[in-house]
């Protein structure tokens, strides 16, 4: 991936957020990182609404985003991004607790590019996220234009 590519992380758990920032990172990605707590402020940036910061037309992002998260859940975050003409080019993992397999079947069929399940194991969930950040390092991503 190329380090234009600007990584979004919708993570309520700052604990969880601050391990896949680090271990990207030591994955060798250097992206701008942004990172949200809740659906609504994802949403918000990615269509250019409410106070804080919002996305640019012209760049490239990914996604990363947790399923359980307050005011707007990741599964209404995904569904409200790939009803959308420009912003359903994103790609978007899925990275949670949850490994229902309807949850997974129902995330694929609203688009999302990958489902990973956060391991219980620190160690093991440390090495997923370094797993992630290499697949992401030969990922090519499209930029969004428009509004």
């Amino acid at each position: 991936m190329k380090k234009e590519v600007v990584i979004l992380i919708a993570e309520d758990d700052d604990g969880h957020a601050a391990l896949m920032e680090k271990n990207l990172k030591r994955a060798g990605m250097s992206n701008e990182i942004h990172h949200f707590k809740d659906g609504q402020e994802t949403l918000d940036f990615l269509f250019k609404k409410g106070p804080g910061p919002v996305r640019e037309s012209g760049k490239a992002y990914l996604l990363l985003l947790d399923i359980r998260m307050p005011k707007v859940d990741g599964v209404e975050v995904l569904r409200r991004l790939k009803e959308d003409v420009e912003l359903k080019k994103i790609p978007v993992i899925i990275i949670t607790t949850t490994d229902d397999p309807v949850e997974v079947s129902n995330c694929h069929k609203l688009g999302c590019s990958h489902y990973i399940t956060k391991p219980i194991d620190y160690e093991k969930f440390v090495d997923a996220i370094r797993k992630l950040g290499l697949f992401l390092m030969v990922v090519e991503i499209p930029k969004i234009n428009g509004v």
